[in-house]
């Protein structure tokens, strides 16, 4: 059982992450309140916040703090290009101001601070040191630092992703999810209310954090802490475990919000097909397979257009996550997905199905075969 293997890296990968989330939410409060824009855009187009660089920087150093940095290895989304350009200067100080402050706070969570704050040679280092390649042989981290950032723009779901891989296999996945209830009907409540969530942390138990081991069978839940409920958090793991639900008229459906790499028609299609009758829900980020794994959804279905590769850091912490609690997740084709072949999920089969049990994921599967050649995929 890797659970007592990799002991110390999921007990510091979960404090971490705790940490990430307590960065992020402030950041989004400032969101909130300051006229100061804490976004700006990547090549791709896509947004990246302060949070982004704050949590990759953070997460790369509490790792080389602890494990050694020799021969530490992390992959991460982010990169400091944007970071060095000459009109950036504020947003890198902001970033450095931002990443500071987060530390100080690591005590709260059993961990260590900086003897001193650290300055910009420091956190630009530890953003762009995070350029690993993974692969099949050897120890990877894996983090996505703010996954659905626009969730987290438009205070939504998002989620902060850490995962370990041991010689191709994920071993520990952590998935932090500041804007997700523990509630049995957190799911609901989040799709329902999100802006009172940001605006109200304490309110409804709002936001957790998820963790499993590899081969354990079971996977965990603590609540965000927040005010001076030091280490208060340690004491509140609750065991989560997928759905009982099997019936597809019954099962609840999740999938992107996005389509520029998720088909919505055929998924809607496919969900007709195998008898799924609820509206499906459209979440942004990896707290899609949060929901699974706590048991607030059944399904979750994603197909890509043609072109589009799916980068491991967005799923591998949940793929774990629900397996361990009891689900399943395979590609569109029923295979094991593949976390060994570095940034991409290479040799993925049309898309990914994950279910909170054998039953529904059977069916689904079986639906794709039938149906597949007819859709415009």
């Amino acid at each position: 059982m890797e659970t007592e293997k990799f002991r110390q890296e999921l007990d510091i990968a979960v404090r971490v992450v705790h940490l990430a989330c307590s960065l992020c939410r402030k950041v989004q409060q400032s969101l909130v309140s300051s006229r100061y824009d804490q976004s700006t855009s990547k090549d791709d187009d896509s947004p990246v916040t302060i949070a982004d660089w704050s949590v990759q920087a953070m997460v790369s150093w509490m790792l080389s703090e602890h494990f050694g940095s020799q021969n530490l290895s992390i992959m991460a989304e982010e990169d400091t290009k944007t970071l060095l350009k000459p009109d950036s200067s504020d947003l890198l100080t902001t970033v450095v101001k931002t990443v500071n402050e987060c530390l100080d706070e690591a005590p709260k969570y059993g961990l260590k601070s900086p003897l001193k704050a650290l300055d910009v040679p420091q956190v630009l280092h530890a953003i762009s040191r995070c350029n690993s390649n993974a692969g099949t042989v050897g120890r990877h981290w894996i983090l996505d630092p703010v996954d659905g950032t626009l969730g987290f723009l438009r205070l939504d779901q998002y989620a902060v992703a850490l995962a370990l891989i041991d010689n191709g296999q994920v071993v520990i996945g952590v998935l932090g999810c500041p804007n997700y209830s523990m509630r049995k009907d957190g799911m609901k409540l989040a799709m329902s209310n999100n802006s009172l969530l940001v605006n109200n942390p304490s309110e409804n138990n709002k936001g957790c954090v998820m963790f499993t081991a590899r081969g354990s069978g079971k996977a965990w839940m603590q609540p965000m802490i927040g005010g001076d409920e030091e280490f208060e958090w340690l004491k509140r793991t609750e065991q989560i475990r997928v759905s009982s639900i099997n019936d597809p008229a019954q099962a609840t459906f999740c999938e992107p919000v996005e389509r520029a790499n998720s088909n919505h028609s055929f998924a809607a299609e496919l969900a007709h097909s195998v008898g799924l009758r609820k509206q499906p829900l459209r979440v942004y980020s990896m707290v899609k397979y949060a929901a699974i794994a706590k048991g607030d959804a059944e399904i979750f279905m994603k197909f890509a257009r043609v072109g589009y590769k799916e980068k491991i850091w967005d799923h591998a912490a949940g793929v774990l996550l629900v397996h361990e609690a009891g689900g399943v997740v395979t590609d569109a084709g029923g295979r094991q997905l593949d976390f060994s072949r570095g940034v991409y999920l290479e040799g993925l089969d049309r898309g990914i199905i994950a279910c909170s049990g054998a039953d529904l994921h059977n069916k689904i599967v079986n639906a794709i075969f039938a149906s597949w050649d007819s859709s415009s995929l």
